[in-house]
């Protein structure tokens, strides 16, 4: 279905607000905050149109709306490490807003304001100067030994806290990758008990069919015994009465030929 105005409306003024979002605004911006009560409205009207997207387009596109309004209220928090805090509970979002994006832009987003968060706690911890660059996964601030007038016991505090980070950033990607085998492992199992289940469905019904055809034959074949059994005893009947009369014709020749002795 062919996106209305209201919502082609929507995705550039979402688009908009991602990119302001990823530069760096002045602590009196206004603009992306009024743009993002904006984006509320025009969420609450698409949401009571007849013709609304599909209910996954409409979640995801509540899902960046919220993100930006979770990243407008932390910026407002005093500390950095509330700021940090904060930044990590917010869920950006899964797909890009336009095609010209590779990845969603909520996402870059999220992981610049994480490192810049993460950057000012360490600046305020060790005293360094936070330099932000453009570059992804680069250092977001300047340790204390490129300082100067620093003592040996800052630097290595500085080197042993790097070694700290470097470690945690390395068990967050071992862990990343132990869940991810955990999960295909888990589907490998899912789908082998599936294919066990259906041939063991499979044989209780050839098993059941077996039985009932089973059960037809030992029906069809008593039902012949019985009429055999019924036809037998009618012979036999027959016999027995034709043998009593023959019995009892012959004891009447027999007094009639021997006469009774005087």
């Amino acid at each position: 279905m062919a996106a209305t105005r209201l919502e082609l409306n929507l995705m550039r003024l979402l688009s908009r607000c991602e990119a302001l979002a990823a530069e760096r605004r002045d602590p009196e911006e206004w603009r992306l905050e009024k743009y993002v009560a904006a984006l509320e409205d025009m969420l609450r009207e698409l949401k009571k149109q007849s013709s609304k997207p599909a209910p996954e387009l409409l979640n995801e596109y509540s899902r960046k709306v919220d993100f930006l309004k979770g990243l407008l209220e932390a910026e407002k928090l005093s500390s950095s490490t509330e700021k940090a805090l904060a930044n990590q509970f917010l869920a950006p979002g899964r797909t890009p807003t336009t095609t010209k994006e590779r990845t969603p832009a909520t996402k870059t987003v999220h992981l610049q304001t994480k490192a810049r968060c993460t950057g000012k706690m360490r600046s305020e911890l060790l005293g360094t100067v936070y330099r932000p660059t453009r570059r992804y996964k680069s250092q977001f601030f300047f340790p204390l030994c490129s300082c100067r007038g620093l003592t040996s016991d800052e630097k290595q505090s500085a080197v042993e806290l790097d070694a700290v980070l470097q470690h945690h950033q390395d068990m967050q990607e071992k862990l990343a990758e132990e869940m991810l085998s955990l999960a295909r492992s888990l589907k490998n199992n899912t789908l082998a008990a599936q294919n066990v289940i259906k041939q063991d469905n499979q044989t209780l019904s050839h098993s059941l069919r077996m039985a009932d055809q089973n059960f037809e034959k030992l029906k069809d074949e008593s039902d012949r015994l019985e009429q055999h059994a019924k036809k037998s005893v009618n012979w036999l009947l027959w016999i027995m009465l034709i043998v009593v009369c023959f019995i009892f014709i012959s004891m009447i020749l027999f007094i009639r030929i021997f006469p009774k002795l005087k």
